[in-house]
């Protein structure tokens, strides 16, 4: 009898001890769960964190990486009268010339334009980059007082060119933008989604002011006039729309102008006529 009580007791030793190593056990696994899960919460909290921040960073180098052109300082907050600028007939036409697709000039193109029969001295591009910075480098433009610029191709291609943009210095670099935007149809800003030049429907008639003052300029005009006498005589509530060839030699031969003129008895470039339109107005509207 006392060595079955003892194996007993000793029976109900060992089963406590079980059940006290279990109870260690399960405590010690529910503290392990409690801390992996803490661990994992942290993990993800700080992984929601780095993705918040990854995504911000990947939101700035998309911005960053914009492509497009610069925008120049301006006064758009004027709303004085102003002029619109058309330039016709302008030599901007893209040929695959060997590998790449390239803006043809009679500098870098003249064998492949003769190869296709095409006279290289009509193929200058460079007269409407000139003109355009005559443009936009001017008192008229940085006083608010451009309100659009059109360029028509030879072939019949119109688009817009926003006042405030800031067109590239060389001509390699223009004929890169230029070459972009008759492919893609548009060019936005650097880091912003505005369309500074983009493509448009013809005619171009539709985009002009109702009842705008429309003139056009040649040398083979019959009225010769003083260009500071021709804009005196204008009233300043007249919008006005300047219509310039923007070509090698010829006339503009457009039926919306309403006078056509000329402003010196020798042949000028388009840049020359242009700084002249722009004189003429920079004294009425008094921009020093």
């Amino acid at each position: 009898m006392k060595g079955q009580k003892r194996k007993k007791k000793r029976d109900e030793k060992y089963d406590r001890e079980e059940e006290e190593e279990e109870k260690e056990e399960v405590e010690e696994e529910e503290l392990n769960d409690s801390g992996k899960r803490a661990k994992l919460e942290k993990t993800s909290q700080n992984d929601n964190k780095k993705g918040e921040e990854d995504g911000q960073e990947e939101k700035d180098v998309v911005v960053h990486e914009m492509e497009g052109i610069p925008i120049a300082p301006s006064d758009q907050n004027t709303k004085r009268p102003g002029v619109i600028f058309v330039l016709e007939k302008a030599s901007l036409e893209v040929a695959k010339v060997g590998k790449s697709y390239q803006i043809l000039n009679s500098d870098d193109h003249s064998n492949f334009l003769r190869r296709n029969n095409k006279n290289p001295a009509d193929y200058r591009p460079d007269i409407v980059h000139q003109a355009l910075l005559s443009i936009l480098d001017s008192r008229l433009t940085k006083a608010g007082r451009l309100q659009a610029v059109y360029v028509r191709t030879d072939k019949g291609v119109l688009f817009e060119v926003k006042p405030h943009v800031r067109l590239p210095r060389t001509y390699k670099r223009f004929a890169g933008i230029m070459l972009q935007l008759l492919q893609k149809l548009s060019i936005t800003a650097v880091g912003k989604r505005e369309k500074l030049l983009r493509v448009i429907k013809n005619p171009v008639t539709q985009y002009l002011p109702v009842n705008s003052r429309k003139i056009g300029f040649s040398y083979s005009s019959e009225k010769l006039v003083k260009m500071r006498n021709c804009v005196a005589s204008i009233s300043d509530d007249d919008n006005l729309v300047f219509v310039v060839g923007a070509m090698a030699h010829g006339k503009i031969d457009c039926d919306y102008t309403d006078d056509l003129i000329a402003i010196s008895g020798y042949p000028l470039s388009a840049a020359c006529c242009i700084a002249r339109i722009c004189e003429a107005l920079e004294d009425k509207w008094n921009l020093l």
